[in-house]
This record gives structure tokens, C-alpha cells and sequence, in this order.
């Protein structure tokens, strides 16, 4: 396994109400704040209703926050590639990665919200029947091929990129998992990347985890790919402040939204909230590994978790969720950045073994220190006495 790399997770989800131009400029600044605080990626959602999250195109919204940023991967997290054409998914795609100088990633799922799918005339099997044809497509056409095909949806005739993409081969591709073997089994088939959103979310996708990747190594094995562990990103809603205390007060801010969106809004099965009260929903949330709402100490035994979990994983994405207040996010990722990346990243045993490996000998540098200060105070007045 390389580096292990940290990144975010913008779907976004916004407490309804809200100026939404003044939440948009706002998730811009947060990935301008990531950037500047040397995280890898981020992946921008797409969706359509329901009130929450409301970025509807993930690639124009990367075009924007690519010229505000100079290094952090920017990724759709995720196309709905159910909802469209797939010739015009792969074209936009390639046109973004040539802008950004290879700085994009193309996430793939059949869309989360039925909410959205029903106003094109689309059931949710539907959709995921779609996804595995489109995808095959998309995968095809960035490969350079020339592609006539029909789907229930459109029909493309000789259908090739007059661009090839500035990433060699291609762009990092992900399809989107949940408790379903259905994203690890397409990342199989064509050897992509898997983005576990609901890695943490209910106990269905805790527990899948384990499996994820056998799934994903059986499919390449019988379809003549390879995948890669370093490919499989996880997602996790977390919270960081530098006390418990603190991180509980903060997100009193926004979780109950949250909490009331996932489970009464959005048709999201497997979710969970553990009660009616504030203090139940922290609970729940810490005492399931749901996700994390405390200091830098619990992120890392929690993260430390999943990799024993699953064997091993190559991103840790953290949801964005406006749990907290803005000043009071910005915080946490900068605690995450500062306390909890390392930690996994190689960073930190380094420096304090340096500590150390000075401490054992300090006593030993002082006395030098000291003997040179001295020598020196007796040179110079050796050299007073010579010239009086």
C-alpha cells in the first residue's frame, strides 16, 4: 500500500433555507481550504432534489473550484451516469481533465435520490441496470474505441472522443458502493477504483466492507482485469474539535438537519439516528463507528478500524456535512490535516523519533554548547590581554 491519502467528500448537505448562492461560494472556499491544507482530493455529488444537496452538475463546479485551487484532486462523487449519455459524460470529462492538467477523477454511480430519477422516468433498478451499460460505454470510449450501441435510454452510432485524455492512460474512474455488491462487482469488471460512501453509515455497510474486495478481486479474476486496494476510498462523516466537550457543542449547529434529511427526506434505507435528542444522535453516532463527533484521538482509533477492517484502503474521505458552523468545519479539517493525517502518512513518528534521539543525547550537546561558549570567552580575553 502507498501513502495512505485524506480528502473530502462534498455531496454537499446544506440545512434547507439557506441563501443557496451563499452556500455554493461557501463549498468553493472549503475546497480552497483543503487545498491549502494539503489534502488530495475532494469529490463533488450531483443531485437534483429534495432540498439539501444542491450541486447539480459536479463538473461545472469543478471547473470553478479547479482555477481557485493549485494541487487537490477535484472528482464527481458521483455522476449519475444513469441520468445521461454517456458519450457526453466521457467528452466532458476529457475537456476537464485537459483544463485542470490531470487534476480530475470521475466517479460513477445510478444516483442516490429517487426523488431525482422519477422526474426522468427512471425506478431505482432501473437505474442500476443503466449504470452497468453506460459505464461499459464510458469505459470504451476513453479507451479510444468506436462505439455503436443502444441502451433503453440512447443510442450511439460510431460514437468515438475526438480528444484523448490528458491523463495517461485516462483519468482515476470509482463506482460508487454502498451495502450492495453492485459497485464492487462493476469495479471488478473493468479494474476501476470502488468509493464506499456508505462505509460507515449503517451496520449493512460496515459489515460489507470485508466483502467489498473479494467481490471486486472475483469479478477481475473472472473478467481478466486487476484492481487495486490503493483504488478503494472510503467515506465517513466526522466532526473534530480539540476537546469532546467542544466537538458535541458544535454540532448542534446542523446534525439534527442532517440527521432529519437521511431519515425523513431522502430514501435512504440503511440509515440510522439512534433517537430523538440531540445527545442520543451524538451518542449514536460514536458509539456505531457510524462516524465521529470528538477530538483527533477518536478520528485515528476509528480510522485505525477500518483498515483493519477492510484489509486496507487507499483514501479516507470525510463527508462535509455543515454539522458544524462554517468557521467551526474549517477547524476541524484543519485539526484533521494537522493531527490525524500524519499519523498514517509516515509524518509524524519521524519527527518524534528525532525528539527523542535529541532528548537521549542532550545532556552530552549541552555540556558541548557550554564547553564551546567557554572556550571562546577564554580566546577572547586571551586576545584583550595580548594587546594591553
Amino acid at each position: 500500500m502507498s501513502r495512505l491519502r485524506f480528502g473530502a467528500f462534498l455531496a454537499p448537505h446544506h440545512v434547507i433555507g439557506q441563501n443557496p448562492t451563499v452556500a455554493l461560494q461557501r463549498d468553493l472556499e472549503l475546497v480552497e481550504h483543503l487545498d491549502r491544507l494539503d489534502f488530495d482530493e475532494v469529490w463533488i455529488g450531483e443531485h437534483h432534489s429534495a432540498g439539501s444537496e444542491i450541486i447539480g452538475s459536479p463538473e461545472i463546479f469543478i471547473a470553478a473550484a479547479a482555477e481557485r485551487t493549485k494541487r487537490i484532486k477535484l472528482g464527481t462523487g458521483v455522476t449519475s451516469l444513469s441520468y445521461h449519455n454517456p458519450l457526453w459524460v466521457a467528452d466532458r470529462m476529457v475537456l476537464l481533465d485537459h483544463l485542470t492538467r490531470g487534476r480530475v477523477m470521475l466517479g460513477v454511480g445510478p444516483g442516490s435520490l429517487p426523488t431525482d430519477s422519477s422526474m426522468i422516468g427512471l425506478d431505482p433498478t432501473e437505474c442500476r441496470e443503466l449504470l452497468e451499460e453506460h459505464l461499459d460505454i464510458v469505459v470504451r470510449l476513453l479507451d479510444g474505441e468506436s462505439v455503436t450501441a443502444t441502451t433503453r435510454t440512447h443510442t450511439l452510432v460510431d460514437a468515438q472522443l475526438q480528444l484523448r485524455p490528458y491523463s495517461h492512460p485516462r483519468f482515476d474512474i470509482v463506482v460508487a458502493g454502498v451495502a450492495s455488491p453492485t459497485g464492487p462487482r462493476l469495479a471488478g469488471k473493468h479494474g476501476l477504483g470502488l468509493l464506499s460512501i456508505g462505509a460507515t453509515m449503517s451496520p449493512d455497510g460496515y459489515d460489507a466492507l470485508g466483502k467489498h474486495f473479494g467481490i471486486m478481486t472475483e469479478r477481475a479474476e473472472a473478467f481478466g482485469t486487476t484492481v487495486d486496494r490503493d483504488q478503494w476510498r472510503l467515506v465517513c462523516p466526522m466532526h473534530i474539535a480539540e476537546t469532546l466537550e467542544q466537538a458535541r457543542e458544535d454540532v448542534r449547529y446542523g446534525l439534527g438537519a442532517w440527521v432529519e434529511y437521511f431519515g425523513k427526506t431522502a430514501a435512504f434505507p440503511h440509515f440510522g439516528s439512534g433517537g430523538a435528542s440531540m445527545d442520543m444522535m451524538i451518542e449514536y453516532m460514536n458509539d456505531s463507528g457510524m462516524g465521529i463527533i470528538g477530538t483527533p484521538d477518536q478520528a485515528r482509533e476509528l480510522i485505525g478500524r477500518l483498515q483493519e477492517q477492510t484489509g486496507g484502503f487507499g483514501s479516507m474521505l470525510m463527508m462535509a456535512t455543515d454539522w458544524a458552523n462554517p468557521a467551526a468545519t474549517r477547524r476541524s479539517f484543519e485539526l484533521i490535516a494537522n493531527q490525524v493525517a500524519p499519523h498514517f502518512q509516515g509524518q509524524s513518528q519521524p519527527l518524534y523519533d528525532a525528539a527523542d534521539r535529541a532528548g537521549q543525547s542532550h545532556e552530552r550537546h549541552s555540556k558541548a554548547q557550554l564547553d564551546a561558549i567557554e572556550h571562546m570567552t577564554k580566546k577572547y580575553n586571551d586576545e584583550l590581554a595580548a594587546t594591553s
